[in-house]
Formats: structure tokens, sequence, C-alpha cells
């Protein structure tokens, strides 16, 4: 077996018995961080935290733009203080890409935050390259792009743990590749090793939405799984030949069976046979799972292939400046209320001669989340009205001063419309929103990768 570095277990490899417990410690930017202290409590070799999304790029993008020093997740510094105590004795390292677009500042604010509160010994490592803007003369990017980010594998975090890192801050690395990180670091398997890095890679996209995977949005009996107010957030006990037990920690809510488990392994899955991932493509369809005991199920038989000829890429330009209002009305004849309320403001904007280039309207309690609720909008199936309607009207304009002013037209609803009427949010006070574009693209692996570097500073 041939790796980038020996195998943590000696030259002829670790021992079939080891076990590293890896746990998912954050499934998106904003997430909550209860689950995080009972892993911290149980164990895990490595906490690792999956902070970023398309949306969640775009967010830091315009934090970015009110200020140039920031463009990574701000709750960053509350995972690092949780596990401080663990960093500091050696239980556990900390791996996350909260770096979004700009990790070296990321990088700055963890250093500087740890020294003023005295640390010492700790090694911070920083990973960029992953801003495509630096080769924008091959790429042909568009002239108005924000950002260009492209997502990174597993290998430059390798690398970083085999300098010692007991904290690793990314930018756009893919969700799994920081669970198969520590994985290859451990067990050292070889860059082809393409089953044992797609069982890696299973493990990532089982961990990487934290409580999702431990009853978070099961579609089963989920009631009867506790309150919430304690969640289960997931541990992988992975083995040197690419099996895994996934489980949580003992006395929180929630709940690992086979169900929650299969049910996580399909999310945001396009070809259940071909996850293409910067690292390999996985076959979930080889996937086994067993229930091993109470919240433990067993991942093993993962095959896998070589990994994709290109990276993905994605693209970041302005899209306009979106207004909305949102308005609540109250049973009777809710609906009727709710639609008379929309299209006196599609009618205002054509007497103003608002430039709208796009509507968006939508009922909730008619048809917002699962198309209409009854084949007659109005009634349901036992002949009775909806008490309540909600109605949210969002238009997209070029120029934010065209987009903001139909919202103020709503406020002629409030007196001069139809009755029952709440306004729900403060829309109108806060202002448009600017829209951004994101496209995918495929990018020559060769572009990228001698353009990644790693950056490691003791504090």
């Amino acid at each position: 077996m041939t790796g980038t570095t020996p195998p943590s277990g000696g030259p002829t490899g670790p021992p079939a018995d080891r076990v590293v417990r890896l746990g998912g410690g954050q499934g998106y930017y904003g997430d909550g961080y209860a689950g995080v202290a009972p892993l911290l409590d149980a164990g895990v070799d490595y906490l690792v935290c999956e902070a970023l999304a398309e949306l969640t790029l775009a967010i830091l993008q315009k934090d970015r733009q009110r200020d140039e020093s920031l463009g990574y997740t701000r709750d960053l510094p509350l995972y690092v203080a949780a596990a401080l105590p663990y960093l500091v004795d050696g239980r556990t390292r900390f791996i996350t890409n909260a770096g979004g677009i700009n990790p070296i500042a990321a990088g700055r604010a963890v250093v500087d935050g740890l020294r003023a509160q005295g640390v010492r010994g700790l090694k911070v490592a920083t990973v960029v390259g992953d801003d495509l803007r630096a080769h924008s003369g091959h790429l042909d990017l568009p002239d108005t792009t924000l950002f260009a980010s492209v997502y990174l594998g597993a290998t430059p975090i390798v690398e970083a743990l085999d300098a010692g890192a007991d904290i690793v801050i990314t930018g756009r690395v893919a969700d799994a590749s920081l669970f198969l990180a520590p994985l290859v670091h451990e067990f050292g398997w070889a860059a082809d090793d393409w089953d044992r890095r797609s069982a890696g890679v299973t493990v990532g996209h089982l961990l990487e939405c934290s409580g999702q995977v431990c009853g978070g949005n099961y579609s089963g009996e989920w009631w009867t799984h506790g309150d919430f107010t304690d969640p289960g957030f997931p541990i992988a006990e992975c083995r040197a030949d690419g099996t895994a037990v996934i489980t949580k920690p003992e006395g929180t809510g929630g709940l690992v069976s086979f169900d929650t488990v299969r049910e996580q392994l399909m999310y945001e899955v396009h070809d259940p046979a071909a996850y293409l991932n910067p690292d390999v493509t996985a076959d979930f369809t080889s996937v086994r799972l067993t229930e091993v005991g109470p919240d433990r199920v067993e991942v093993s038989d993962v095959r896998g292939r070589p990994a994709p000829a290109t990276y993905k890429g994605l693209v970041c330009t302005p899209a306009g400046w979106s207004g909305e209002v949102r308005l609540a009305y109250g049973w009777p004849d809710a609906e009727a209320k709710a639609r008379a309320g929309m299209r006196f403001l599609r009618r205002r904007a054509d007497q103003l001669g608002v430039a709208v280039e796009e509507w968006h309207e939508e009922y909730f309690g008619v048809n917002a989340l699962g198309g209409p609720t009854v084949d007659l909008a109005s009634i349901d199936a036992a002949g009775r009205e909806p008490a309540e309607v909600l109605a949210r009207l969002v238009w997209r304009c070029d120029e934010r001063a065209e987009a903001a002013r139909l919202g103020r037209e709503a406020g002629l609803l409030g007196l001069a419309g139809p009755p029952m009427v709440t306004p729900f949010g403060r829309t109108r006070d806060t202002g448009p929103s600017q829209l951004l574009a994101l496209e995918a693209i495929a990018v020559e692996r060769g572009l990228v990768d001698p353009g990644v570097r790693v950056a490691v500073e003791e504090v």
C-alpha cells in the first residue's frame, strides 16, 4: 500500500481492530451547536464541522462586500471555543471548511483568538487555492464575477494533518472530503484505493449534515425520539478496512437506525451509482447497512471508481435586486383577500412604471410548500376555507432603487385594502436584497492543483 505518508500504525499499517472516531459537529452555517459538547465528551478523535453550501457562499460574499476582512462563517469561534479544552490536551483535532471565501482571514481570526486567550502550542493550518479568480484568464470568467470557488478534495487536509495541525481551516472543500481526510491520514489509504476512499466519502456524506442522520428531518415516527432539546449528533467509528459504525453519544436525543441512515445516504444524491467527489466516484448502490445494536448501524461493502477528471467550480455574479412583501389574512375569505392584496401590488407596479423583470407569488396555506392543497384552491376536501393565508410576493429588478419603489406601496393595504391583514416580518423596512447568480462549471485539475497551499502556524 502506498500513500502520501506512512500509515499511523507503522510500516505494516494500522492494526485491523483500531478505531478512529469522527464526530459530525455542524451541518451548515447557522446550525445549532448544542450537540457538539456531547460529541466531545464521548471522545471523538476528530471534530469535523461542515459549514458551507452554495447559499452559504453567497451569504459570505455579501459579508465580504461590507467588510473585506470577512467572508468566513462568523460562528467559527463558537466551535473552536467548544473544542478548545480537548484540543489543548490532545484528545481531539478540529477540521472545518468554515473559511468560506476568505480562509486566510478565518485562520488569522482563530490564531489571534487563541493567542488572546493565552493558548500556546496548538498548530493551526489554513488551506488556500480554491479561489478560481486567480485563473480567470484560463477560465474566461465574467468581468462581473464576485467570487469563483473550486471544490477541493481531501489531499491538502491530509497534508495539514501530516504536518501536525490541531486545527485545519479550509475554504470550499467538498463536504465529504473533510471526513475522508483524517481517515487517509490515520490509515494511509492509497490514492487509488477507490473502495476504501469511497467508504470514507460515504461516512462523510452520512455525517456532513450533523443531526440529520440521527433522526433529524426523519420521515418516520419522528415524535417518538425526543423533543429536540438534547439533539444527538453523529459519531462514525471507522476501521482501516473501510467499515464503519454510525452511532451517537449515549443519552442524547434522536435515533440512529437503518431508516435514518439510508435516508441520509440518499440525501442530495443525483446518481446513487456515481456519487461524484473530488477524491473518488462512490457507488452508493453497493453500500450495506446493518443494525448491530441500539443506535448503531454498520456501513460496509462500499465500492468506488476513479475520481472525476475535473473539479466542480462555482461562479457567482450579480443578478439584480429583490423586493418582498408578506401579508397574512384571516378568515373569512382569507385566500380571496390575500390574492386581492397581491393583485393590488402588481397593478401598482404597472401604474408606477416599476421595471420588474420577474415575479414570484405564493400563498402559504394554499399552494406554497407542496403545490395546490386541493383541486379547488379556496376550499379543502371538507368544504372549509383556510382559516388564514400568508401571501408572499417577490419581485426582481435590475437596480436597487427600482426594487425599493414597490415595497413602499404595501402600506396602502393596511387601511385601504381587504380586512384582517397582518404584516408578517419587516421586509418593507429592511429594503431590497441583492440577488446573486451561481453557475457550476467544470475545472481542469491541472489548472488548480499547483496553486493549492497549506500554511501551518504554531500559536
